[in-house]
């Protein structure tokens, strides 16, 4: 009986050893859902898909359908993405988008934001100063959170709603509650035990990445302190309320290459 094919235009967002040369891959399909596959022979140097199935690549696929995971007869490159693999910097600065992707995405669940998100996010890295990847990769998660509905409140009290006017440099408020469980900063009449306190440069450039193109992100002088601690924030929230810790983002924060 003969398999049923489809096709797709994926991301590849994790490969793992099969047997002797084959590949399970984890692929972000453009309508939001993951696609499991398997890549029969892809570690053979001669594989047509050990070059078209790299790691952050996109690729068009046909595939036949399976019991537990597809099968991936043909694969054509659309973008290889190769700085993301062959730089350290970047490498490090895109590995949470794609961790956070695997984790988080499901088989027939689409989430379509998703895909066009990634595929510029990692566009524009590829071909970013290294000094960009941090901020970029930050904007990435803050923007997949609120497209996943998750997004944190970074103006207003998560609990009354209250605006909060908290000027940069200010010596009235030298840090703002924010409360990862209660949704975002919290207003000092709504203060919850489990806050913690963050500048407001920190919150300032947190809601700029959140609203800016990665294309102007990567032509901006970036304070990579508060970048990071942005990141910070970010790691926190998707262990909050996804369940999940990046391991990626561990590595980011210790590697020194910032």
């Amino acid at each position: 009986m003969a398999q049923s094919t489809y096709n797709a235009r994926v991301l590849v967002l994790r490969k793992t050893k099969l047997g002797e040369s084959d590949l399970i891959l984890s692929l972000l399909a453009q309508d939001g859902s993951q696609i499991r596959a398997v890549a029969k022979g892809a570690r053979k140097p001669t594989s047509q898909f050990s070059s078209r199935l790299e790691l952050y690549s996109q690729a068009d696929v046909l595939l036949a359908q399976g019991r537990s995971l597809d099968i991936v007869k043909e694969a054509r490159l659309v973008a290889g993405n190769a700085a993301l693999r062959e730089s350290m910097e970047l490498a490090a600065c895109a590995a949470p988008i794609v961790e956070l992707l695997d984790r988080i995405t499901q088989p027939g669940l689409e989430v379509p934001k998703l895909f066009p998100l990634t595929q510029t996010a990692l566009d524009v890295l590829a071909s970013a100063d290294s000094a960009h990847g941090p901020a970029i990769c930050a904007a990435w998660l803050l923007k997949a959170f609120a497209f996943l509905g998750i997004r944190p409140s970074l103006d207003r009290c998560c609990v009354c709603g209250e605006p909060l006017a908290c000027e940069v440099g200010s010596s009235v408020h030298r840090t703002i509650a924010f409360s990862a469980s209660e949704g975002g900063v919290v207003c000092d009449a709504c203060r919850v035990s489990d806050v913690a306190g963050l500048a407001p440069e920190t919150l300032s450039w947190a809601s700029a990445l959140l609203g800016m193109r990665f294309s102007d992100i990567a032509s901006i002088q970036v304070d990579q302190s508060c970048v990071f601690d942005a990141l910070r924030l970010c790691q926190t929230w998707a262990q909050v309320h996804a369940s999940i810790r990046l391991k990626s983002l561990n590595f980011l924060f210790s590697c020194g290459l910032f």
